[in-house]
């Protein structure tokens, strides 16, 4: 990889050369400008204003317009002596936990390259000191015409520097947060954490740009003479007033796009872990309903039949028991009668 810059790190009274490469590349497509009628080019010429004649790069230098519009010449030389300890130091000033650096000033990123064999020593201890510190160092550096704030930290067996924002460049978040009360109820949060679970993780090597795909797919179907790819049709989704559907509906479509069965997604209860218990689909919970319904009616009639034929047993007992004793009570009084009879001829 081509270096963009060369010069050392300073750590302490330790001096380090280093190369700096650019670890980071675009991929995007890059189109020209042209004559829409014709198909030619469209070029820019450099022209100097006074002589309105055209100008190579090697005639063209650098210069600062002050207010008064006055062009004050700024050659090379005179950035190489700038009074700074940066112009060629990456200047090591602190040493601070990682978690310390807010993402919003990550800038570009590069790799530090140990600038020949004397650096390897040096070199190696500090990737070494970083590592077992858990550490990463701040420090600043000049690169294009300015003084800028780096962090340098361990990735792989290299030191890398992501260049940093300045504190002050960073626009504090006024006016882009919610202006009205607006209050989450705890059953959105779980479907908000179950649709986060069913998404899950990804390998971000896995994920790819496929805009530049399509763009290249257009291009190479107009250089064979073919008809460009046409998109495919929009989802033609109405407009969801309730978060509470979304939420179900993209949980459900989550499901779906991983290969899972799509069930029907219900309202989760109140929140009371950090991760809400999956629940059993609607309609099992509806059958379970009715199956239970269906059980306690068949139960009652089948008891309410067994009281009924209970009762007309102990009727019937209680009848033949009458009659049982009618019978006998008159069994009784008949051969009474006809001793008296007995008695009465004699």
């Amino acid at each position: 990889m081509r270096s963009i810059w060369n010069g050392a790190i300073s750590f302490g009274l330790v001096s380090i050369p280093i190369k700096l490469v650019n670890a980071t590349e675009s991929h995007s497509i890059s189109f020209r400008q042209i004559h829409t009628e014709d198909g030619g080019r469209i070029r820019y010429r450099k022209v100097c204003e006074l002589e309105e004649r055209e100008v190579s790069q090697a005639e063209i230098g650098k210069g600062y317009e002050d207010a008064d519009g006055t062009i004050i010449p700024i050659t090379d030389e005179d950035l190489a002596h700038l009074p700074l300890p940066t112009a060629r130091t990456i200047e090591i000033v602190a040493f601070v936990p990682a978690d310390r650096i807010d993402p919003l000033q990550m800038d570009a990123a590069y790799y530090l390259a140990a600038g020949g064999a004397p650096a390897a020593k040096p070199y190696t201890l500090l990737r070494e000191a970083l590592k077992r510190s858990h550490k990463v160092a701040i420090a600043k550096y000049a690169l294009r015409g300015r003084e800028r704030l780096g962090m340098l930290r361990v990735v792989g067996d290299a030191i890398a520097m992501h260049g940093l924002l300045w504190p002050d460049e960073v626009r504090a978040p006024e006016g882009v947060a919610p202006d009205t009360s607006v209050t989450v109820r705890d059953k959105e949060l779980d479907l908000a954490d179950a649709l986060m679970d069913t998404l899950g993780e990804v390998d971000l090597d896995d994920l790819h740009d496929e805009y530049r795909e399509a763009v290249e797919e257009v291009i190479a179907a107009k250089a064979a003479g073919e008809a460009p790819p046409e998109a495919p049709e929009p989802a033609t989704g109405g407009k969801v007033l309730d978060l509470m559907a979304a939420l179900e509906n993209s949980v459900r479509a989550a499901k779906e796009s991983r290969g899972e069965e799509p069930a029907e997604v219900t309202h989760l209860p109140q929140r009371r872990s950090s991760r809400a218990q999956p629940k059993e689909p609607a309609g099992k919970k509806s059958t379970a309903k009715k199956t239970t319904a269906a059980k306690k009616t068949t139960a009652k009639k089948t008891t309410a039949a067994a009281k009924e034929t209970t009762a007309k047993k102990t009727s019937a007992t209680k009848s033949t028991s009458k009659s049982t004793t009618k019978s006998t009570s008159s069994a009784k009084k008949t051969p009474a009668k006809k001793t008296t009879a007995r008695k009465r001829t004699a």
